[in-house]
């Protein structure tokens, strides 16, 4: 078992990031919300979870180890597999996830593409004495910080877009940022941006 790794950030792409490890470099799938933080060049550690299966050996990697033990413990409700695991945790940080469930909150599972209604009161059902109460407080009347720009651009400058790129996604995103009513979330800011650089190529 894999716990993490820790090296230099040799690459990053829209869903994975290569963290060179003694020489050798990881392939590591990433969140939308852990690759904003990933810089290339720069040294990082993710917490990883190596899913392995007949043909494929996948290293999964996050940002912290809660969200690992998260992804770890959706997967044993029937018919979760790696890859909406992590669509979960792309949506919603780990204790927002918590909340849905202890809350019975249909429509913040059915927020993640994949999971219908059905889906999501299955799931609910199923991960009800798993996950746990939620850690933190929820957030009320937060105000949209402005921090959000700096990091979406930079991650995307991360990911190798040009600056006008960058400037021109982050503008693209600004409506969603402010309508958010809270901190927004770079991890779907990013992945919202990245759907507008795609369709501007």
């Amino acid at each position: 078992m894999i716990a993490f790794v820790s090296g230099t950030v040799a690459a990053l792409a829209p869903d994975s990031a290569v963290v060179e490890v003694g020489g050798v470099g990881m392939a590591v799938q990433c969140t939308p919300d852990t690759l904003a933080k990933l810089r290339l060049g720069q040294e990082a550690r993710l917490h990883t979870s190596l899913v392995v299966r007949e043909d494929s050996l996948t290293l999964y990697g996050f940002a912290d180890d809660d969200e690992r033990q998260i992804f770890e413990l959706l997967q044993t409700a029937s018919g979760v597999g790696p890859r909406l695991a992590q669509a979960m945790l792309a949506v919603h940080r780990p204790d927002a996830l918590r909340r849905a469930v202890a809350t019975a909150d249909e429509k913040a599972l059915t927020a993640v593409p994949g999971i219908g209604k059905k889906g999501a009161q299955k799931l609910l059902l199923e991960l009800k004495d798993r996950l746990g109460a939620p850690i933190g407080a929820p957030v009320v009347g937060a105000p949209v910080t402005q921090g959000w720009r700096d990091q979406l651009h930079a991650a995307l400058i991360g990911l190798g877009y040009a600056t006008r790129e960058a400037d021109e996604a982050v503008s693209a995103v600004a409506p969603q940022a402010e309508a958010a009513g809270g901190t927004p979330q770079v991890g779907q800011l990013l992945k919202a941006a990245l759907q507008t650089l795609n369709r501007a190529r």
